[in-house]
């Protein structure tokens, strides 16, 4: 089963007097990458928010805003009276020197530092709670749509896998032939240019044993064969991070095929090694977004 990196997860809940909203996005990313937007209250819970967050959705570029909207008499900011007064008079002042309107002054001081500060309200400890279960919910969604967006990966990797295979058994099928073309390609040169008469046959049975053994491709063909088990097996796999192996897997996939290529010298086994690597870019672009 797959994961992708790609979901939404929201969550709403009132508790006493608060209300909190809680939404999630997530997309790809190689690593866990939080912008995470919280209100002054749950400021000191930060860090715990945080660790739920990176334990649960683990990677990905995440996007978390928590709003908070209060009712009743709690007071959401409070106003430092004294600074304001210290600021006044020379504002005051400054404003009767240069002949402006003074009407703006009370603006201009709200918008100085410390005159508004958030109020030193805190959580209760049942107000934490429930807010710990609301980020649980809001994860839950996030992860159950993350599982649909992974079991739409899963059959499109599967399905790329198939077509490698698929010319892996085409190119299977041409490979006696090859030799079999590459050898009478080279004893004709060998005969055109030097002469039937003046060959040694024993030597030359040799040296075509050695360059038809440089350019086999079997090695390349059962790791091939390996990898792609291996990467399917993967997928059964109960573990939920997996992105990463079924990259360095898809990397040696690619190696054997492009060795494959380098080797072949036979134009319908070319045709079949390109359609693989288009398969192959494919699946790449998709494990991009596999948790």
């Amino acid at each position: 089963m797959l994961k992708s990196m790609t979901g939404y997860g929201r969550a709403e809940q009132t508790v006493n007097d608060k209300t909190f909203l809680i939404e999630l996005r997530s997309l790809n990313g190689k690593q866990f990458e939080l912008n995470l937007k919280i209100p002054y209250l749950l400021k000191p819970y930060e860090f715990d928010v945080r660790n739920m967050l990176s334990e649960h959705l683990l990677r990905g570029s995440i996007e978390c805003t928590i709003s908070l909207k209060q009712n009743g008499a709690a007071k959401p900011v409070s106003i430092n009276t004294d600074l304001a007064t210290a600021y006044y008079q020379p504002m005051k002042d400054l404003s009767d020197k240069l002949g402006l309107d003074p009407s703006s002054i009370l603006s201009t001081l709200l918008k100085m530092p410390e005159v508004i500060t958030p109020s030193s309200e805190v959580l209760s400890p049942s107000e934490w709670e429930g807010f710990q279960a609301l980020l649980r919910h809001a994860l839950t969604n996030i992860s159950a749509h993350r599982e649909d967006e992974g079991s739409v990966l899963e059959k499109d990797l599967r399905l790329r896998i198939q077509h490698i295979r698929e010319q892996q058994e085409v190119v299977r099928q041409l490979e006696p032939m090859r030799k079999k073309k590459i050898r009478e390609n080279l004893e004709k040169i060998l005969y055109e240019h030097v002469g039937s008469d003046k060959v040694d046959q024993n030597r030359l049975e040799q040296e075509l044993i050695y360059y038809i053994e440089k350019i086999d491709i079997s090695e390349e063909q059962v790791r091939l064969t390996n990898h792609c088990d291996y990467f399917l097996s993967l997928l059964e796999e109960s573990e939920q991070a997996k992105g990463k192996k079924l990259s360095f897997i898809l990397q040696e996939i690619g190696r054997e095929i492009n060795t494959t290529g380098a080797k072949a010298y036979d134009a319908t086994i070319q045709k079949a090694v390109v359609l693989m690597k288009d398969e192959l870019e494919k699946a790449k672009e998709q494990v991009l977004n596999v948790l």
